[in-house]
């Protein structure tokens, strides 16, 4: 059996640098999981005593606390600031982009449409910087029922279909008088869906490595589903059953951006013995 690799899988830029700013402020504490990939953070913990904090009442004062790649919402980032703690924030430059986009327009009275998991940290993060709220949608449909104002601004969650967006982007400038898109997909996510469908339109079986909880992994497999229907998520290789590989001839392997490369190898070295 082939074995072979998406031409673009893993770490992204924001979770790059977020690591190292984990790694150089050893001792310290994330409000969050800093990425979506606990391997990883537990690497944190034990290599450098980067440790989790849920909520920041738990955070002693003087500690050092790094925001997380998804960003909080802007009043927990206001209050901490005015707390005796030192704050380092890993924020992803492109998770900032969607925030200081949506705090802009709601300021010129656009409505804000955000397609994304509600749930999502991010999200979170970027609602809270709408000064009217803003509503946030799944796919397409869920605008067929509403009544929009004149001026409507729409972005997008990092970890996106560029696909759906556009068809979000088209439905609603075909009924609203003024619409601002501001495509806010990172790079990467893109690059590595692409990465991904091409690869599995080849593959008799595609295996994505990534947190159960990352959106963009999620995203990977769905994609990857599409056109191999023996395709697999896992986050280690623990996961991995033997058993799918039979009379497979081959094998393709990709990663979220959360997924850091040595488990990658992991799991690559593992097939490769079967």
């Amino acid at each position: 059996m082939e074995v072979l690799l998406a031409k673009k899988l893993g770490f992204c830029f924001g979770v790059r640098r977020a690591i190292k700013i984990a790694e150089k402020n050893k001792n310290g504490f994330t409000l969050g999981p800093l990425i979506h990939n606990y391997q990883e953070i537990d690497r944190l913990k034990n290599d450098f005593n980067v440790r989790l904090k849920e909520t920041y009442d738990d955070v002693q004062d003087g500690s050092t606390l790094i925001i997380r790649t998804h960003g909080i919402p802007k009043q927990t980032l206001e209050h901490l600031r005015k707390k005796p703690v030192q704050v380092v924030d890993a924020t992803c430059p492109f998770v900032t982009k969607p925030q200081q986009i949506v705090e802009e327009m709601s300021k010129e009275g656009y409505e804000i449409v955000i397609f994304g998991d509600v749930e999502h940290p991010e999200i979170k993060g970027v609602m809270s910087y709408a000064e009217s709220g803003a509503i946030v949608i799944a796919d397409v449909q869920e605008l067929h029922t509403h009544k929009f104002r004149r001026k409507v601004a729409l972005i997008s969650q990092t970890t996106k279909q560029v696909e759906k967006f556009s068809e979000i982007a088209s439905y609603l400038v075909q009924r609203c008088s003024e619409v601002r898109v501001f495509n806010t997909i990172c790079n990467a996510t893109f690059d590595n869906q692409r990465a991904c469908k091409d690869l599995s339109q080849k593959a008799d079986i595609m295996i994505v490595v990534g947190g159960k909880t990352s959106a963009n992994t999620k995203q990977l497999l769905s994609i990857a589903l599409e056109s191999c229907k023996d395709s697999y998520l896992i986050e280690n290789v623990d996961e991995i059953d033997d058993g799918w590989f039979v009379g497979k001839k081959l094998c393709g392997i990709t990663a979220g951006a959360s997924t850091p490369d040595w488990i990658v190898e992991r799991v690559t070295e593992h097939i490769k013995r079967l």
